[in-house]
């Protein structure tokens, strides 16, 4: 029965079937059939033809025979890259390939002619990898975005004679510029930093902090209030009690980044 209008039908696992016999082709297929989150998305009967169907078709996971004409199982791997490579469930009639199949990084391997029994247990273990799988791309993401968070200063680093302070952007309210010098603002304390705003705002995430005014930084968090000027300008109000005004160039910016 098709899914009701507007509701998305569940992702099913996308299977390729790679054998010369076409009784072994049709085997799987049949075992497959009973399981309805997976779809056969093609079939192959050479190692070349493996190869190209992996290729174009992309599936998720590969039922591969040991020995086929045109590169056998192993030589498919090598020739698609392990790194690149479906989940593999290798089958053979011949058990002195087992210990070669894992060798190739197989996440299971079948006995012909096929048992339902074990092939459910090969596919559930196909179904916990293609899940962790998933999980790891997850997280892979994650970490790509903290990476792209932590290549952003942290600290500013403050000098007074011998020593050294530093002070974390996440306490920072706002940057002022002041002629040859940057004053950091936190609360009602504040730093003087030897540099040009310019060159201190390159290295602050863009996602945090936003010029409002040639001489102005700000902490987007820091925000809690504006009050638009008849000049193009905004009164900017921070969570401090601080009142900054912008300037006219930097409104289109300002409202693209709050969102007004």
């Amino acid at each position: 029965m098709a899914p009701a209008s507007g509701v998305a039908a569940p992702t099913r696992i996308p299977v390729l079937i790679a054998d010369d016999e076409a009784p072994a082709r049709l085997g799987l297929r049949t075992m497959l059939e009973r399981h309805a989150d997976v779809q056969v998305v093609g079939e192959a009967r050479s190692g070349l033809e493996a190869i190209g169907a992996i290729e174009s078709l992309r599936p998720e996971l590969v039922f591969l025979d040991v020995q086929m004409p045109d590169g056998d199982g192993f030589e498919v791997i090598r020739q698609v890259g392990a790194e690149r490579m479906p989940v593999v469930i290798f089958s053979t009639a011949f058990d002195e390939h087992a210990l070669r199949a894992f060798e190739a990084h197989a996440l299971d391997y079948l006995l012909k002619p096929y048992d339902q029994l074990r092939f459910d247990a090969a596919l559930d273990k196909a179904r916990e990898r293609l899940q962790r799988r998933a999980i790891d791309e997850r997280l892979l993401h994650f970490l790509e975005r903290v990476d792209e968070r932590t290549r952003f200063l942290q600290r500013i680093v403050v000098r007074h004679g011998a020593r050294t302070q530093f002070v974390p952007v996440s306490q920072v309210d706002y940057l002022e510029a002041d002629a040859n010098y940057v004053r950091v603002w936190s609360g009602d304390k504040h730093w003087l930093v030897r540099e040009t705003l310019s060159n201190l705002e390159r290295q602050l995430d863009p996602t945090r902090f936003l010029r409002i005014h040639r001489s102005l930084v700000v902490h987007v968090t820091r925000i809690v209030e504006l009050e638009s000027l008849f000049a193009g300008e905004y009164v900017i109000s921070l969570s401090t009690g601080k009142k900054l005004t912008s300037g006219r160039t930097y409104r289109a910016a300002i409202q693209a980044a709050l969102g007004v």
